[in-house]
């Protein structure tokens, strides 16, 4: 019998083969939400009348041997920053909570569906995206789920924990801040950042619903608990089969972990070095550098490029309410020591035409580098977060939280250190489990690779989960 932590391509198989279902495996997945939701609260919206009417449909149109997409029969939940038909997003924004439900789906929601995938419900997000925990006053706080006390990371972090949790088999996230590799770090699971505009973000929100824009930074990806699983989502998001899996043998390796401007706690630092010694075992070629790039100049074009993104588009009580907690999280972070609380402090209050045209001259000079830097390397292998899943932390303002790394307390922000390559120099990256903590929690890596350069790192990701065991269910 189909279970809820088997692999989506197994479910598929037994899909295929009539051994449970489409409406036998939504009803358990959806019967395993029920089961955990009081714990987790990963799924706060679903429609479950359309979930099971597509369900049977499906059912039926394999009784008949009509040929079906690639996710047929597969049960689905979405983040909550994309549009679903009759799920519009909320974006755990309160004003949008009371959206027309006569909404179209995002585009990518749209070829999900039309792969076959029955898609039955939302998963939680911090307000607007915008934290690297997932509550909001719309639906309240998701938990870990290998320790309900700490996060499961933002802003994919429903999506993250109900495929950790075995509520989902795939997700589909977004990422501007890290939120598809940190609560893929947090929760043990994959995810990818694909290099920036090579998917639709048409229906993801923000911007604003309604404001159809590709935003600078902002992109969105395919979530699973295992390697061929992203893969298998990736090609139906991007519309097409990725390349055939190939060897690692003699690939070129870098592997980025010691940057004085980005904390990295010890227990995280092993699980780099798992995954290099991984790689090496499968025998790729791996070879430890200092920073591919200079690591201030890169923060210094990401803030300055990031902090106008924010408020993009917002209504004007949304924006002056964004802007005062902006000046009020400003003030708290100038308090601080270090270059982390300089710079963000410096950098975060600007967004005029004239820096931000400094910050994309800046940029390119830095993807330039990675030009050079990707003609002797096929990758490179980087923590993600400074830390495993912190706890729970409500705080305000934002930026006057901290994180604890080895004894030693850090600005908030420093999450933003380690996923800043990818993201502002618009680099594709994959994230994959790389063991645990001492405590239990999941550790992970990402595999930042060259532009459009996304099907060589699942090769890379497959290679770690071989030899160090990928996904591992918590005990819930």
């Amino acid at each position: 019998m189909t279970e809820v932590y088997a692999t989506a391509q197994q479910m598929l198989a037994d899909l295929a083969a009539k051994r449970i279902s489409a409406c036998e495996l939504l009803e358990l997945h959806v019967a395993r939400n029920a089961a955990l939701h009081g714990k987790l609260n990963a799924v706060v919206a679903s429609d479950l009348d359309r979930a099971r009417r597509d369900a049977g449909t499906l059912d039926d149109a394999r009784t008949k041997g009509t040929a079906l997409g690639a996710l047929a029969g597969l049960p689905m939940t979405i983040k909550d920053g994309f549009d679903v038909e009759g799920l519009p997003a909320t974006s755990g924004f309160p004003p949008f909570a009371a959206r027309d439900k006569n909404c179209a789906d995002a585009e990518l929601v749209a070829r999900a569906r039309a792969a076959g995938a029955v898609v039955w419900g939302k998963t939680n997000v911090p307000l607007f995206l915008s934290d690297f925990q997932s509550y909001n006053a719309i639906y309240g706080t998701t938990n870990n789920p290998y320790d309900v006390t700490r996060v499961p990371g933002g802003s994919s972090g429903g999506a993250a924990a109900a495929l950790a949790a075995g509520i989902t088999p795939l997700e589909i996230g977004s990422d501007i801040g890290g939120s598809l590799r940190h609560p893929a770090n947090f929760c043990g699971i994959c995810s990818l950042k694909p290099t920036w505009g090579v998917l639709p973000m048409r229906g993801h929100v923000p911007p604003p619903p309604g404001m159809d824009a590709e935003v600078d930074l902002g992109v969105a990806g395919p979530m699973a608990r295992h390697a061929d699983d992203l893969k298998l989502l990736w090609g139906v998001l991007r519309g097409r089969e990725a390349s055939p899996t190939q060897p690692v043998k003699d690939a070129r390796i870098a592997v980025w972990d010691d940057e004085p401007l980005f904390p990295l706690a010890a227990e995280v630092k092993a699980g780099v070095a798992r995954a290099s010694d991984a790689l090496g075992r499968q025998g790729a070629r791996v070879e430890a550098i200092k920073a591919p790039v200079d690591a201030l100049e890169m923060i210094e074009a990401y803030l300055r490029l990031l902090a106008p993104i924010v408020t993009i588009g917002l209504p004007d009580h949304a924006r002056a309410h964004m802007n005062s907690q902006r000046e009020a999280d400003l003030k708290a972070v100038a308090a601080g020591a270090g270059p982390w609380s300089e710079q963000f402090y410096r950098l975060a209050a600007t967004g005029r035409d004239d820096e931000i045209a400094a910050a994309t001259t800046a940029r390119q000079a830095l993807k330039d580098r990675m030009t050079e830097f990707f003609k002797d390397y096929d990758a490179i292998l980087m923590p993600i977060s400074p830390g495993p899943a912190f706890r729970h932390d409500h705080s305000e303002p934002f930026n006057a939280r901290t994180l604890e790394v080895d004894g030693k307390t850090v600005p908030y922000i420093t999450m933003l250190g380690w996923i800043a390559l990818a993201t502002a120099l618009h680099l594709p990256a994959l994230a994959v489990a790389a063991g645990r903590t001492k405590s239990g929690l999941p550790v992970g890596v990402q595999i930042v690779g060259p532009w459009n350069g996304e099907d060589r790192l699942f090769d890379f990701a497959r290679a770690i989960e071989r030899e160090l065991g990928g996904f591992s269910a918590p005990p819930l």
